[in-house]
């Protein structure tokens, strides 16, 4: 047994939650259900178009793979983060939630100046989540921030998509994966976004190499990874660079492939109120599931329950009490 199950680096970004309808979506030109890079003059100009909703904001630390490593953590795995923020209130915000949550890092003494990143995640009553991110000093996230060490001591690495964005982010994940491949560590890597696979193909293709041991993605990365409508003909364009997979469906569960078997998976029935971390949640705790030597299809049906969970409510995770319970309700410990 390694030190870590699962060691990632991503963005490390603080969200901001804010309820609105379509109407407001388009009066302010944002693109629905996707995730879009702004600067931080142009949050401002949303956030002052948003005045009235603020007082019913929600503020969390966020970030795709941050997220995650904090799910597998809290279901009972240990994990460690690789991110950067700067030293202010939101980075000590980032790193007291990466700690209380028991995910491990290395940034007590990297932190400098700058802003940490910030993502305002627009919520209409569909439940779909709309994301404008300002990177802040996560666009320089480099390799300089990688721990080699940490890499070598864990079962798995999850390379966040979002870094095909930044030369300097990119670089990193491409180290990380040279890293853990040369140590015998399984890799894995999120799409992200349908967006990170359209528009950043190249490094994407980069980020995937020679191949990995593992994909998450959902169905629309999927589709637009094999550049097609049909989605078997996806599977099989993910199957050339993937060992294996998993393929979120939304409302309707997911897919899972181990290299040999595929598993269908159904979603349990909620009421959703807010899809952001959703994604994020199942591929925490579908690590945290192969960590316990759960095989793939019990892994897929834990992930889609907590995925489940987590759509019912604001913010983009549980309560630390709510992921032991999940835990106890679907393994019995």
């Amino acid at each position: 047994m390694k030190q870590y199950a699962t060691y990632a680096i991503g963005a490390a970004l603080v969200d901001t939650e804010i309820q609105v309808n379509d109407a407001e979506l388009t009066a302010m030109s944002v693109e629905k259900g996707v995730m879009t890079l702004v600067e931080e003059s142009r949050q401002a100009e949303l956030l002052d178009h948003l005045t009235g909703h603020l007082v019913r904001a929600n503020h969390a630390s966020g970030g795709s793979a941050g997220n995650s490593m904090i799910a597998t953590a809290l279901f009972g795995a240990p994990t460690f983060m690789s991110c950067k923020v700067a030293n202010d209130a939101d980075g000590d915000i980032y790193l007291a939630d990466l700690e209380a949550s028991g995910v491990a890092h290395s940034l007590h003494d990297k932190r400098g100046g700058g802003t940490t990143g910030k993502c305002l995640v627009l919520i209409t009553p569909d439940a779909e989540r709309s994301m404008n991110t300002y990177l802040g000093v996560s666009e320089t996230l480099s390799v300089a921030e990688v721990d080699d060490r940490a890499i070598a001591a864990s079962e798995w690495v999850y390379l966040e998509g979002y870094l095909v964005t930044s030369p300097t982010g990119h670089a990193a994940a491409l180290h990380t994966r040279q890293v853990a491949e040369a140590n015998g560590v399984r890799t894995a890597i999120s799409f992200s976004d349908p967006g990170m696979v359209m528009y950043f193909r190249d490094n994407m293709e980069e980020m995937v190499g020679n191949g990995v041991d593992l994909v998450f993605c959902n169905e629309a990365e999927a589709l637009e990874w094999g550049k097609t409508d049909d989605l078997e003909a996806a599977m099989s364009a993910i199957r050339q660079v993937a060992s294996s997979f998993v393929i979120t469906l939304g409302a309707r569960g997911a897919i899972a492939f181990d290299g040999s078997k595929t598993f269908e998976v159904d979603a349990h029935k909620v009421d959703a109120v807010n899809t952001n971390g959703a994604g994020d949640m199942f591929a925490g705790a579908f690590l945290y599931a192969l960590s316990r030597g759960e095989d793939y299809g019990r892994a897929a049906e834990f992930a889609v329950r907590a995925a489940g969970e987590v759509v019912k409510f604001f913010g983009p995770r549980l309560r630390p009490e709510e992921y032991r319970t999940l835990r106890r309700e679907f393994f019995g410990d």
